[in-house]
């Protein structure tokens, strides 16, 4: 391996890459090894190192340390300088304590470094997976008040017949495609197993997920609200709506089982009520899977983001070329969707919001959740990946160990 102080600007951006701190990799795009290793608290309270994350550099300061130290055992190593043992006086079996003579009558001096316990050592992410269990347990309840609430609406929307569908410019430009929505949730399902597999293979996959759940529970509620408060008639004489229960709960019952069960999508047919127009629930998904995909992959993946993008784009426009949804429906949920995502991430990575104090975001309804679920996060998450289920560290996360000698 070369040395750190042989490094390139080149070596010392892959190292980055390699550490999870891309985000320092246009601040420090001109820094060489040496240089890497001179850097100090000082330079990160000033600009460009100052505007990238808001901890002060303290995690990029942790991995540097380790790399001096790394650069320190590794030029003395064979024993040149003081603290390490470079062999044994003439005629003893055993290494001499500190003021012994060691070889060619030279002065050893036994140094004591103290090696931290691992309960003192407190990640700046925690996995807290009681914390994730609760999120996702939001999630689920807020997707079953969801496809409550869709039985509900569906008993109110007029029929076609009596309040045909309300105009749409997009409807007037572009003729109805049948199969467009089967390959909406096509894209969809594709999104959202591409999602679970770079999920499942992220290090901080609690923390992750978590956010992941709290967001995509949140959208899912405001939906109820949305959809209930204002119910619109279908967007397209070519839709079969169920036939209306008129109170027969049990029959709404088996109906809801029946649509939780098909993941609320018609290519499954457990989705045949009306109703569920504003906002679009399958915009949701397809925007949020794209948002989170990107966010937690390195940057330099830039083929597979835009992959993501193009099935999320293709599949947002095939429900508008469907008829299924009217376009505000899908304006609506593209904006609400990156909105909260973009503001959550925001707060999450900036530690000066996550206190109360003369904060705005404060007000919004959800704060006190998102602090219980951000409080022991410190600084921005790293995009590192490791196996699951497994005890073994992934190459792109080495770290060093070490272990105490015992001398006698």
């Amino acid at each position: 391996m070369k040395k750190v102080g042989a490094w390139t600007a080149e070596d010392v951006s892959h190292w980055l890459s390699e550490e999870g701190m891309q985000e320092y990799g246009d601040a420090l795009r001109t820094t060489d090894g040496v240089a890497l290793l001179r850097l100090t608290e000082a330079d990160f309270r000033i600009p460009p190192l100052s505007l990238v994350s808001s901890d002060g550099g303290r995690q990029l300061l942790e991995r540097l340390e380790t790399l001096q130290l790394e650069t320190h055992i590794e030029a003395h190593k064979n024993g040149h300088t003081n603290g390490h043992v470079g062999g044994l006086p003439n005629g003893t079996s055993k290494p001499q304590r500190n003021g012994s003579l060691g070889l060619n009558g030279f002065r050893k001096e036994m140094v004591q470094i103290p090696i931290p316990t691992m309960e003192a050592v407190r990640s700046p992410f925690p996995a807290e997976w009681g914390k994730t269990g609760m999120a996702f347990l939001y999630a689920v309840v807020c997707f079953v008040t969801t496809s409550v609430v869709i039985s509900v609406v569906h008993e109110r929307v007029p029929t076609k017949e009596h309040t045909p569908p309300l105009p749409d410019k997009f409807f007037d430009l572009f003729d109805r495609v049948e199969w467009a929505f089967s390959i909406c949730e096509i894209n969809g399902m594709l999104l959202v197993g591409l999602w679970l597999i770079q999920w499942a293979l992220l290090k901080y996959r609690s923390i992750i997920g978590r956010r992941f759940f709290f967001i995509v529970g949140t959208l899912y509620l405001y939906r109820c609200v949305t959809m209930y408060i204002t119910t619109l008639p279908v967007p397209g004489m070519h839709f079969k709506c169920s036939p209306k229960l008129l109170g027969n709960w049990e029959a709404q019952m088996r109906r809801i089982m029946k649509m939780i069960a098909g993941g609320g999508l018609s290519i499954t047919g457990s989705h045949t009520m009306c109703g569920d127009y504003l906002y679009s629930g399958h915009t949701v998904m397809l925007t949020l899977t794209y948002l989170f995909i990107k966010e937690y992959s390195p940057k330099r993946f830039w083929w597979y983001h835009w992959f993501c993008w193009t099935l999320s784009a293709v599949g947002i426009f095939c429900i508008l070329l469907a008829h299924d949804h009217y376009t505000v429906d899908v304006v609506v949920a593209y904006f609400i969707t990156t909105r909260l995502f973009w503001w959550y991430h925001t707060l999450a990575n900036q530690q000066s919001l996550k206190e109360t104090q003369s904060n705005p975001f404060s007000r919004v309804w959800w704060y006190r959740l998102f602090q219980y679920f951000e409080e022991n996060v410190n600084g921005i998450v790293p995009r590192n990946y490791q196996l699951p289920l497994s005890w073994r560290a992934s190459p792109w996360n080495r770290g060093v160990k070490y272990s105490k000698l015992d001398i006698q």
